[in-house]
C-alpha cells in the first residue's frame, strides 16, 4: 500500500485541481473500501480549501488510526488450568497453514506449550505441511486419516491437550472456499464438536487473509463471519505488494480487529499488530 500511496501522492502533487471522483476511486483501488474512502473524501472537501497530497496522507492517517483498536492484546493461557483452543480459518492459499505453526512459534517463544491440530484433511498437502513445519519448529501435531473428518480431528487434539495440560491448542482448519456453503456448515461443526470437552471453547476464531488479494478478503472474511464468529485477523504477505489496506475494510464493515500480521517466510517474520506502527508502514 506504500506503492499505491507514493503514486496517489504523486498524482495529487502534479495536479492543479483535485477530481473528487477520481481520488475516492483512488482510495477505493487502495483496499480501503467503499464507506472508509468516502469518508476521507468528505473529511477533505470539509477542508474548504485547495487540498495538498500532506492533506490526503494526514487524513488518511488520522482516520486509521481512529478506525483501528490501539495495539492487539497478547493471548494469555486460560486460569482454569484447561488449554485456550484457537481456530484459524480461511480459504486456501492465504497462508493459514504457515501463520499456525507460525503462531504456535510465537506462542512457544513466550514460554507456553502448544498443539497443533492439522484438521484440514482434505488437503493432504496440508496435513503434510503443517507436520513439517511441526517438525521444524518442534511443536507436537495431531493428524488424522486422509480425508478424516476435521472434527473429529479437533476432538482428539483436543481431549491430548487437556490430559497433556497444553496451554495453547491451535487447530488449522479446512481452507474452503467461501461460495460453498455445506463446507461453512464443518465449520460450525469443528465448533460444536470443540464445546463438548469444554463448553467455553473455542475461545477464539481468526481468519487468514491474503494482503494482496484486496477486496475479495473482505468477500471472505463476511462469508466465514456468518458461519462462525470471528474474533480477529491475521493478515499475511504483507512483505512486497501486500497493500494491506483491506485491513481497514474489514475492520470498517465487519468490526473484526487485526490480531496478528505476517510479513515473510520465515517463523520470526509474525508478529501482533501494533496500529500505530502498521498505520506508518501502509501511508
Amino acid at each position: 500500500m506504500a506503492g499505491f500511496f507514493k503514486k496517489l501522492i504523486n498524482k495529487i502533487t502534479n495536479t492543479a485541481e483535485i477530481d473528487w471522483d477520481d481520488l475516492e476511486a483512488e482510495l477505493i483501488t487502495g483496499d480501503l473500501g467503499v464507506k472508509l474512502s468516502l469518508e476521507i473524501v468528505s473529511e477533505l472537501q470539509d477542508l474548504g480549501r485547495k487540498v495538498s497530497a500532506d492533506d490526503v496522507v494526514e487524513t488518511t492517517r488520522t482516520k486509521l488510526s481512529a478506525l483501528f483498536p490501539e495495539d492487539s492484546p497478547a493471548l494469555q493461557p486460560r486460569t482454569d488450568g484447561k488449554p485456550a483452543v484457537l481456530l484459524l480459518v480461511g480459504v486456501n492459499g492465504t497462508g493459514k497453514t504457515t501463520s499456525t505453526a507460525k503462531l504456535g512459534h510465537l506462542l512457544q517463544s513466550q514460554g507456553y506449550s502448544v498443539l497443533l491440530a492439522a484438521a484440514d484433511t482434505f488437503r493432504a498437502a496440508a496435513v503434510e505441511q503443517l507436520v513439517r513445519w511441526g517438525e521444524r519448529l518442534n511443536l507436537p501435531v495431531v493428524t488424522g486419516a486422509n480425508e478424516a473428518d476435521p472434527s473429529s480431528v479437533c476432538y482428539q487434539a483436543h481431549q491430548r491437550a487437556i490430559n497433556e495440560n497444553y496451554d495453547f491448542l491451535l487447530c488449522d482448519t479446512a481452507g474452503r472456499l467461501h461460495t460453498r456453503n455445506n463446507l461453512m456448515d464443518e465449520l460450525s461443526k469443528i465448533k460444536r464438536t470443540i464445546s463438548k470437552q469444554d463448553e467455553t471453547a473455542p475461545h477464539e476464531t481468526f481468519i487468514v487473509v491474503d494482503a494482496t488479494t484486496g477486496g475479495n478478503a473482505l468477500n471472505q472474511a463476511r462469508e466465514f463471519q456468518k458461519a462462525v464468529p470471528l474474533d480477529g485477523l491475521v493478515i499475511t504477505k504483507l512483505d512486497g505488494s501486500g497493500k494491506g489496506g483491506v485491513a481497514a475494510a474489514i475492520q470498517k464493515e465487519l468490526n473484526i480487529p487485526p490480531r496478528f500480521i505476517g510479513t515473510g517466510e520465515e517463523p520470526d517474520q509474525f508478529s501482533r499488530f501494533q496500529r500505530e506502527e502498521f498505520v506508518q508502514s501502509i501511508l
